[in-house]
């Protein structure tokens, strides 16, 4: 086992490629749940759980079920079936049913969070960061480990940018803006701000 090709995967994924801040995906629940710290937080941590589980599902799903011979475990029959186009909804599919799954956890376990996240909780079922990282994981033909590895990385650079700008918007509150930028405008700003910062790290490497 590689370690480092692991490592250099977990630092592309939350920094150089940042699914949020490089690629744009999740956008709306970012700007939306940003204004709090505590919201941002908890948001974050839900968003690594789901994509940790559901990036190495899709994997799963693709390589057992749905790829060209996949399912030549039920007999001689099957050894050439291709259902490769279900891959779209099935792969919506299995994020649906783990956000499901998280949104009954936090409500059982917090339900001062719940309460806070509000609707943006269950739309994490039609987040496309989570849907972006398995089809990245997809096209780019990452095995199991890589899968679960890049999932985890994707998710912590997701939580990391809304987070971050969670305690930007904090301090922005108590700043002197100019009005036509108040509220999403310098939200945006910021964003874009913090996309060219992340760039200066796509030079690392192990």
């Amino acid at each position: 086992m590689d370690i480092v090709h692991y490592v250099n995967l977990a630092i592309k994924a939350i920094f150089v490629e940042n699914i949020l801040l490089a690629f744009f995906l999740g956008n709306c629940s970012y700007i939306a749940c940003s204004k709090k710290i505590d919201t941002a937080i908890g948001l974050g941590i839900a968003v690594i759980f789901v994509m940790l589980i559901c990036t190495p599902a899709a994997w799963a799903v693709k390589h057992f079920f749905l790829a060209k011979g996949a399912l030549h475990w039920l007999g001689a029959n099957f050894n050439n079936t291709d259902l490769s186009f279900l891959i779209f909804i099935s792969f919506i599919a299995v994020i649906a049913a783990m956000t499901q799954i998280v949104e009954m956890l936090i409500e059982k376990f917090s339900p001062a969070l719940h309460s806070s996240l509000g609707i943006f909780l269950p739309l994490i079922a039609v987040n496309c960061a989570i849907l972006g990282a398995a089809l990245f994981m997809d096209q780019r033909n990452y095995n199991f480990l890589e899968s679960v590895v890049f999932g985890l990385g994707g998710g912590i650079g997701w939580a990391l940018a809304i987070i971050a700008m969670a305690a930007i918007r904090k301090k922005l509150a108590y700043s002197n803006i100019p009005a036509p930028l108040r509220g999403l405008g310098i939200t945006m700003l910021v964003s874009g701000l913090m996309s060219m910062g992340f760039m200066c790290f796509a030079g690392i490497r192990l």
